[in-house]
């Protein structure tokens, strides 16, 4: 089952927000807390007591962190009391199974895999609850009394599988004081409809084509094949992830939040350093204060610095998932960042800007071939880099065909998409819509709610018509 899927979330939203907006302002912490539970028990009915443990003890700690301000020794026993049992969680659901493959593959051993299933959004929610006993262990927020509040902090609904990873830092001031204005309710809906157009009108179409090639002999396609199909997936991802956190933002308006951002237009980007910083915002910075930070980040020297680097990424990529091909694409990502910093970044500064555009692109897409086009379930390393290999060689005419009558057919098919994903990925619309709000008329600003209700209807008959949905950051 695709969990909570987009026509169980129609379903449930009208009635959540009903709800909400109804009740006394002292209950609507209770309504977030109760319609989060559901909503992600809808899909995991049995780990939803994961995340309720992981709460309970944050918590918890959080509250001894506080009473016990003067007793260091305290304070750092119940912060890493809070470590080991998020790390623990995602350790054991995340990683187990792979470590237990890969010992039997190397030693030839026979350990059990447990197979557990993985939690859907298990890297959010606990790096998201993690946050907050770090934060208080360091004086950067207050302590939170209110277990209702606390927990509905974390099972906020919007973004508790996919994100955007919201510090308690980030709503704080708004967790039990907020205002709900008509204002943000409208920039809520827009943002909202905007999100799901970009996840059901376009990320669905173009990741058709990626799930069509993928599924293909990579030792037969064609070089135009296999490019087309790795940029289908280099704009399936971003439309996919970037509509989800646009329409966790846009109902966090509705529900007087203001969630951080978690992209900026990373296609534009004119190098890799600069794409990471555009692209998954929130993680990016969850890192920075909690690991890259505290290792001295780049205040210890050059050296110090491209390890800090280093290390970092590989948590990055380990943190994507338990399988080679993560960790060889942060450990891509990593070195690609500090040759940018040894020399190369001062490079692209100098070159015209359309190259520099070109390479971070193109970086990227080879970066993507990494992350997706390996076959799940496979273990063994030489398995994994067989497969990009045989991938990347494809695109390069490894396999001597460079166009072929398929690949002639994806153009003709896929064309229009690609031309909208292009368009969709650049900011040229954010600045032609700026012109109009600017510049216009006022009878021209009612061509908004009318696009929007435009875009609702055909997400909405998509919806209705089609089973293709997978949230594809679901499964981190």
């Amino acid at each position: 089952m695709v969990f909570s899927s987009l026509t169980f979330l129609f379903a449930f939203l009208p009635i959540t927000l009903i709800i909400y907006y109804l009740v006394p302002k002292k209950a609507k912490n209770v309504v977030i807390l109760v319609s989060g539970l559901v909503f992600y028990a809808w899909g995991e009915p049995i780990y939803v007591l994961v995340m309720i443990l992981s709460t309970f003890i944050d918590y918890t700690a959080g509250r001894i962190i506080d009473k016990f301000d003067d007793r260091p020794k305290i304070r750092t026993a119940c912060l890493l009391v809070s470590l080991i049992m998020n790390l623990g969680l995602l350790g054991t659901f995340k990683y187990l199974g792979f470590i237990i493959e890969s010992l039997n593959a190397w030693f030839g051993l026979a350990i059990p895999n447990p197979n557990l299933p993985l939690p859907i959004g298990i890297s959010f929610f606990t790096f998201q609850s993690m946050s907050y006993t770090i934060d208080l262990y360091r004086r950067q927020i207050k302590v939170q009394k209110n277990a209702v509040s606390f927990m509905a902090f974390v099972t906020l609904f919007p973004q508790i599988v996919a994100g955007p990873i919201v510090r308690y830092e980030d709503i704080q001031n708004e967790i039990d004081e907020r205002t709900i204005t008509e204002k943000m309710v409208g920039d809520g809906i827009s943002r909202f409809i905007v999100g799901l157009g970009k996840k059901v009108l376009i990320a669905n179409n173009i990741g058709m084509l990626w799930t069509e090639i993928k599924a293909l002999e990579y030792g037969s396609l064609s070089a135009a094949t296999a490019w087309m199909g790795i940029l289908a997936f280099t704009f399936q991802i971003y439309f996919d992830f970037s509509g989800y956190s646009d329409m966790a933002i846009g109902l966090g308006k509705m529900m007087g939040f203001n969630f951080p951002e978690n992209f900026n237009y990373p296609y534009m980007s004119h190098s890799v350093s600069e794409f990471w910083r555009r692209w998954h915002i929130t993680l990016g910075d969850w890192f920075k204060s909690y690991i890259y930070f505290p290792l001295g980040g780049s205040r210890k020297g050059l050296p110090r610095t491209i390890i800090n680097l280093l290390i970092v990424w590989t948590i990055t990529g380990i943190w994507h998932g338990a399988s080679w091909n993560f960790m060889l694409w942060g450990a891509y990502f990593g070195l690609l960042i500090v040759i940018e910093r040894l020399f190369l970044g001062k490079v692209l500064e100098k070159i015209p800007a359309f190259f520099s555009w070109l390479y971070t692109f193109v970086m990227v897409v080879f970066g993507w071939v990494l992350f997706d086009a390996v076959a799940p379930g496979t273990v063994d390393f030489g398995d994994v880099f067989g497969q990009v290999w045989t991938y990347i060689a494809a695109m390069f005419g490894g396999n001597g065909v460079f166009m072929d009558n398929a690949a002639t057919n994806y153009i003709v098919n896929y064309g229009l998409i690609f031309a909208i994903c292009i368009f969709g990925s650049s900011d040229v619309l954010k600045n032609i819509t700026a012109y109009i709000r600017k510049k216009a008329p006022e009878w021209a600003q009612y061509g908004f709610p009318v696009v929007d209700t435009v875009i609702m209807l055909a997400s909405v008959s998509y919806i209705a018509t089609s089973n293709y949905n997978p949230f594809l950051y679901f499964n981190f």
